[in-house]
């Protein structure tokens, strides 16, 4: 195993994005809150890791994706290069506030999204086999009570005890309900309604005013989190990354629906970054993507389903920048079924590391019952010491 170094900047974009918040303390629970934040950026749809940060020391990698490796790469190393579209990222590599882990995956190789995403949020064995999320589950072992901000609860955040979620709407007139009416109401229903009815009159009473643009969003979210009985953790899905036409744009490889979406990624982490302030020492944000793409190019300028991409990690909590990764190859002999790169680190390992640094738990309950995978190797001392 690896471990390579860096240089770089910033920008700014837009996109569409969703935010949740969990972990938030309810009203009577004195737990202390655990030692630091954990964020968790989805980009659904299978981003392209051999794009997002090319293996330009690999001498296969532009004889096989000339035609989708960005030509104005921003140099990490002799051997990596960062998407022009991830400056800020960079400036963070730079500044020793971010690492990467290439050629790695949760274990899926059948490149269905439905299945993969449902693997990569709930953390189990196999696809559809949790009804609670591993980010959930940390959260319940680590003893943090609390409600998610949100308009339905994803899975990776459900836990086995009983949370609650919130969204406040935009509807004219929704953003304070008459509370009285509604403990009028629930006292004419059954008590399953009843109680339903109590949650919704007590969450009237909080005034929360979300902007809707990712970075934003994450701003947002880490203003939260960086209060003293703020939530500890938080995810923002961004999606649009199934690039299987059209990747690039007109020929300019710095272009196109993946550079557009890599700066959508770029802004959330500088909104994350401007929002936690002086919190940000003990944060940790990580992205989560379902698989990679294929090697080859196909015929529309675009990639296939593949298997591993790499994740992309920043926050005051890392020990140093680095790309991390035991790189396999792009030789046909060398990609998974001659078709994908090969995924030689279980992300599930580095998932766990976030878990054991933001949270403090051991990483070996994390293995056991976050990931039910006793023998999961640790990647903690990779990343944070």
């Amino acid at each position: 195993m690896s471990k390579l170094t860096v240089g770089r900047r910033n920008i700014l974009k837009a996109g569409a994005a969703s935010l949740f918040l969990a972990g938030m303390p309810v009203t009577g629970f004195a737990k202390a809150k655990p030692p630091g934040s954990i964020s968790v950026i989805i980009l659904e749809g299978g981003m392209d890791g051999l794009a997002a940060m090319p293996p330009i020391g690999d001498p296969d990698l532009m004889r096989m994706r000339q035609s989708v490796t960005p030509d104005n790469y921003l140099a990490l190393n002799d051997f990596f290069g960062l998407h022009p579209s991830l400056k800020f990222y960079a400036q963070l590599m730079a500044s020793g506030h971010a690492s990467a882990v290439h050629a790695t995956a949760f274990p899926y190789t059948k490149r269905s999204h439905f299945e993969a995403q449902n693997l990569i949020e709930g953390g189990g064995l196999s696809p559809f086999s949790e009804k609670t999320g591993w980010l959930g589950r940390a959260l319940d072992l680590s003893g943090v009570a609390g409600r998610s901000l949100s308009l339905d609860m994803p899975l990776i955040l459900r836990g086995y005890h009983e949370n609650d979620n919130f969204y406040p709407a935009s509807i004219r007139g929704s953003k304070k309900p008459n509370a009285n009416l509604l403990n009028m109401i629930a006292m004419g229903h059954h008590m399953d309604a009843a109680q339903l009815f109590t949650k919704v009159a007590r969450k009237s009473e909080d005034n929360v005013q979300v902007p809707r643009d990712p970075a934003s969003l994450a701003k947002y979210a880490g203003r939260a989190m960086a209060q003293v009985d703020g939530p500890v953790a938080s995810v923002i899905r961004v999606g649009e990354f199934d690039s299987h036409s059209s990747q690039t744009e007109d020929g300019n490889t710095n272009e196109g629906r993946l550079a557009r979406q890599l700066s959508v990624v770029d802004d959330v982490i500088a909104g994350y970054r401007r929002g936690l302030g002086e919190a940000w020492d003990d944060a940790i944000i990580l992205t989560l993507t379902e698989f990679g793409r294929t090697v080859a190019v196909n015929g529309t300028k675009g990639t296939d389903h593949g298997y591993a991409s790499v994740g992309l990690l920043a926050g005051g909590s890392l020990s140093n920048s680095g790309v991390i990764t035991d790189w396999p190859g792009l030789s046909k002999k060398d990609q998974f079924e001659k078709r994908d790169l090969m995924a030689t680190i279980d992300y599930r390992s580095v998932c766990a590391a976030c878990i054991e640094k933001s949270l403090g738990l051991d990483h070996d309950l994390i293995a056991q019952q976050v990931f039910q995978q006793p023998d999961l190797p640790r990647m903690f001392d990779h990343l944070f010491t």
